[in-house]
């Protein structure tokens, strides 16, 4: 087994250069950052410096990216995450336009899981996964301080 310390390599390749090209094309259009990424931190610091409209950028969780972008009157969105939620945002808002910062930001882990694998792992008890204690309450932490961005 090998064992990738502390970063999603999908979130990690979404490059500060990426969002701004992108960025450069749709001028109109909010930015919605997932904290993982690594633009995150150059967003953040835009953002305070101006650079970035405040007004218009955003570090969301993937559920508030899914709420903001439908409570937002904007039509056009820049998103810089797994672009697996881009088609739940053009479902949920098909009026709307969700531009990836980075096209090829896809996690073939994600793409292995399905509902139906969700549910028999959950009614076999098949999969499943244990820590020490003490690695799950410095999880739960990290997850929790992710959620508080949001």
């Amino acid at each position: 087994m090998h064992i990738w310390m502390g970063e999603c390599h999908v979130h990690a390749g979404i490059a500060p250069h990426q969002v701004e090209n992108v960025l450069t094309e749709y001028p109109e259009a909010e930015l919605l950052v997932h904290p993982e990424c690594g633009c995150s931190t150059s967003g953040m610091y835009l953002k305070s410096e101006g650079i970035l409209p405040k007004e218009k950028t955003h570090i969301l969780s993937t559920g508030n990216m899914l709420t903001h972008s439908k409570a937002s009157h904007a039509d056009e969105f820049v998103v810089a995450t797994e672009v697996g939620i881009i088609h739940q945002m053009e479902k949920q808002n098909p009026e709307k336009r969700f531009i990836p910062a980075n096209p090829d930001a896809i996690c073939p882990f994600m793409k292995m899981i399905t509902l139906e694998k969700v549910l028999a792992a959950l009614k076999e008890d098949k999969h499943i996964i244990s820590v020490p204690t003490e690695t799950a309450v410095q999880a739960k932490l990290a997850i929790e301080r992710m959620v508080s961005i949001g």
